[in-house]
């Protein structure tokens, strides 16, 4: 029993205290106020506004942090591009360094060429003066002898000497001409023998010394720019008669109805004109004149007015044939312009229109219309423009001038993208710059212009 009294009093002493704290907890409850289980409203409102704020933070941090990985993607997409395009380019270095140097060897060997045909040229005139010399001897002897025997020689063989005298004069007389002619190709093989060593010189220094290519540039340039040859005038023979210069053909269209077929330099006498030389291009099914051409940038086409009336350059090279002898081809009417063009990769483009072309008076303004092309038509836009040069401007752009800022003459309508007689670069993108498309622009190798007479078609009478 006394083990059953412990335990009784160890369960009811907890019992005991409890309900003692129950009572006290009673007493003492009513003074305090009852706690609600719900927050307050403003606490719900203001933690609300607090999510929301965070919400619009978060997203915009999301939005901005989208925008920072799309344009890292971009930035990795133009390196990767460049990175392309620089790869591609140091080929094209490559290659072109290669083709430099077989240019070189090729130039290397047109020097020694050069050479050795100005040797040759320079005894043949150094022969040619002393017979000269010789003849201009003889011929003093002759006068002499014929003053000695005018007195006792019969009257048949005094004729008989002044024939021969006048013979010899005629003799010394063509072999003056032939003088001429020697040193007008000596000068000009001088001329190219000159531009033929200063750009090997160039193109040594380039490979070898690793000279900046500015430099380079700027010395060809220099050559380029520093006389640009006029046209040979055509030089009628003191035998031709006048029938033979009114019988000679009005365009290379007309020499190639007469059976020419090679494509050379000929003399040709348009309607109402002075004869002069033009270049012939046989090499399709009809002749064509060729009024420019380009292609290497050796001969400067930033010219003046005058100039490009005359026309400058050589008709086996570069030219520009002159807006004058341009015009006086047309004479005939019904007249295709035909534009040859040739980019650094061996593609060709053709372009042909039907062409027209104002007098002086109107700055020879002139009128295209499009016949067939396969690529788009730049050329479309100069329909109603005068001709510009850097000394007189009839361009449409209107605080500035065209012929000046793109350099050479040209028929510009604000400029335009159509321009064959600008700048030819020397350095990347070498060539003329031409544009090919709405964006896009095109260097060019070589460009040739060139006319020819289409025959109307033929109307058929209905019976």
């Amino acid at each position: 029993t006394p083990v059953l009294l412990l335990a009784l009093l160890f369960v009811g002493v907890p019992a005991l205290c409890d309900s003692k704290e129950e009572l006290f907890l009673q007493t003492t409850a009513p003074t305090q106020a009852p706690r609600s289980r719900f927050a307050a409203l403003d606490e719900v409102r203001l933690l609300a506004n607090g999510l929301l704020h965070l919400g619009q933070s978060m997203r915009e941090f999301v939005q901005k942090t989208r925008g920072q990985i799309s344009d890292i993607f971009q930035k990795l997409n133009i390196f990767d591009r460049s990175f392309y395009q620089l790869s591609v380019l140091t080929s094209e270095i490559k290659e072109e360094e290669e083709e430099l140097k077989k240019t070189t060897v090729v130039l290397k060997a047109s020097n020694d060429e050069i050479k050795d045909l100005s040797a040759q040229i320079s005894f043949k005139v150094d022969s040619i003066l002393q017979e000269k010399s010789d003849l201009q001897d003889k011929l003093e002897g002759l006068e002499e002898k014929l003053s000695s025997m005018s007195k006792s020689a019969p009257l048949r063989y005094q004729a008989a000497e002044i024939n021969n005298s006048i013979h010899t004069q005629e003799v010394i007389h063509s072999q003056d001409n032939s003088i001429r002619e020697l040193l007008r190709a000596v000068r000009h093989q001088s001329h190219q023998l000159n531009l033929h060593r200063v750009k090997i010189k160039s193109l040594e220094e380039k490979l070898t010394t690793g000279k900046k290519p500015q430099e380079t540039v700027e010395r060809i340039s220099e050559v380029s720019s520093a006389e640009t040859p006029t046209l040979s005038p055509y030089q009628a023979s003191h035998s031709a008669s006048t029938s033979e210069l009114m019988n000679l053909p009005s365009d290379c269209s007309q020499l190639f109805e007469s059976g020419v077929r090679i494509s050379s330099v000929y003399a040709i006498r348009p309607h109402s004109s002075e004869p002069f030389v033009v270049f012939c291009d046989m090499s399709e099914d009809h002749g064509e004149t060729v009024i420019q051409r380009r292609m290497g940038g050796l001969v400067n086409f930033d010219q003046t007015w005058e100039t490009y009336e005359n026309g400058f350059g050589d008709l086996q090279g570069e030219f520009w044939l002159g807006l004058s002898s341009i015009r006086s081809l047309l004479a005939r009417g019904n007249t295709v312009l035909r534009v040859q063009l040739e980019d650094w990769k061996q593609g060709s483009h053709l372009s042909e229109y039907n062409f027209y072309l104002s007098g002086p008076e109107e700055d020879y303004t002139i009128n295209l219309r499009l016949l067939s092309g396969d690529t788009p038509d730049p050329m479309g836009n100069l329909t109603g423009m005068a001709f510009s040069t850097k000394d007189r401007n009839s361009d449409q752009q209107q605080d500035s001038s065209c012929a000046y800022g793109y350099t050479g003459g040209w028929w510009f309508n604000a400029c335009g993208d159509a321009h064959l007689n600008g700048k030819y670069f020397q350095l990347r993108p070498k060539g003329i710059q031409w544009r090919s498309g709405p964006k896009a622009f095109t260097s060019l190798k070589s460009t040739k212009i060139s006319i020819r007479h289409m025959a109307p078609p033929s109307s058929v009478s209905s019976p």
